[in-house]
């Protein structure tokens, strides 16, 4: 398992009864969790000091019941190896800490995965270490972006970045992260479009990367009403996307939050697409992030990694 442990506003502080205890900087939120089947008692003094608690419905979906908490804070998060200590590379990112802002909203999310902290440093130590004397930049594309973390994990690495999600609110968010993290001003293209026709524009097109970064829902829909479902679409658009690979790619990275998609399932997916044709090699592992007050990790999806 590759685990984020490298957090200090963000923080897992116990889990029990189907919920997870969690620090974002100053506020503690509880937020239900399906991996966590076992019932334990709730000792740590978070369960009754709660800022917020999101309450699932028997009927689907679920509404947040809040305690002194603000409609939006920040919480940060810096670079192991840079901030904390030099690159073993001798490269320094452009940015050695990223800033978001958090809200919470419906689906239970605050718009942030934390887990994703293990793949952000991954792919940055790459994009810093390639092409110290060139004054071409890596170029990026990071699909279903959200509210950008590997977006702007990336610009702080140094690359130019293509940001693809099909929800113009979500867009709107990652912009504002990009200011809060003093990147307002790095080289990213803010797109809202439906991922699946943008990969195949840019296939005719001719356009090509150096990095791809994927984190498809398991169930979406586009900007004008385009289904997507995760076990029926992966295969071909995992296809499709790999095209768009330049031929001195440095990674390509998927993730993956549906059940039956096991690390096994991405490797074998990965070595097809690229591995057999690019070389290189696959990896792939479950994500997690540890908890503070049992010593286990939580579980909380799967990555498969391409590296050339």
């Amino acid at each position: 398992m590759w685990i984020a442990d490298n957090w200090n506003d963000y923080e897992v502080l116990d889990a029990s009864g189907g919920e997870k205890l969690e620090r974002w900087g100053d506020y503690i939120l509880i937020r239900p969790d399906p991996q966590v089947i076992w019932s334990t008692p709730r000792s740590h003094p978070g369960w009754k000091n709660r800022n917020g608690h999101y309450h699932r419905s028997a009927k689907g979906g679920g509404e947040w019941e809040f305690f002194r908490l603000p409609d939006e804070w920040s919480i940060s998060y810096a670079f192991r190896g840079t901030s904390r200590r030099e690159n073993p590379s001798g490269v320094r990112r452009s940015r050695d800490s990223l800033t978001f802002r958090l809200k919470p909203f419906s689906f239970k999310h605050t718009g942030l995965f934390p887990e994703q902290a293990v793949n952000w440093e991954w792919f940055s130590s790459l994009i810093a270490g390639a092409r110290p004397n060139s004054d071409t930049p890596v170029r990026i594309l990071n699909l279903f972006a959200y509210t950008g973390g590997a977006t702007l994990a990336a610009a702080a690495a140094g690359a130019a970045v293509t940001h693809v999600d099909a929800s113009k609110g979500m867009v709107s968010w990652a912009k504002e992260n990009a200011q809060a993290s003093g990147l307002g001003d790095a080289p990213i293209r803010w797109l809202v479009d439906d991922c699946t026709k943008f990969v195949e524009r840019e296939i005719r097109r001719g356009n090509r990367y150096d990095g791809i970064i994927m984190d498809p829902p398991s169930y979406g829909r586009g900007p004008k009403g385009e289904i997507w479902k995760m076990e029926d679409n992966i295969w071909p658009f995992l296809q499709l996307a790999a095209q768009l690979l330049s031929k001195d790619a440095l990674f390509f990275l998927i993730n993956s939050y549906t059940t039956g998609l096991q690390p096994a399932v991405l490797s074998y997916m990965m070595n097809e697409t690229m591995a057999r044709h690019l070389g290189g090699q696959v990896e792939a592992a479950e994500i997690g992030l540890p908890v503070s007050q049992s010593g286990l990790v939580l579980p909380c999806g799967a990555a498969g990694r391409w590296q050339r």
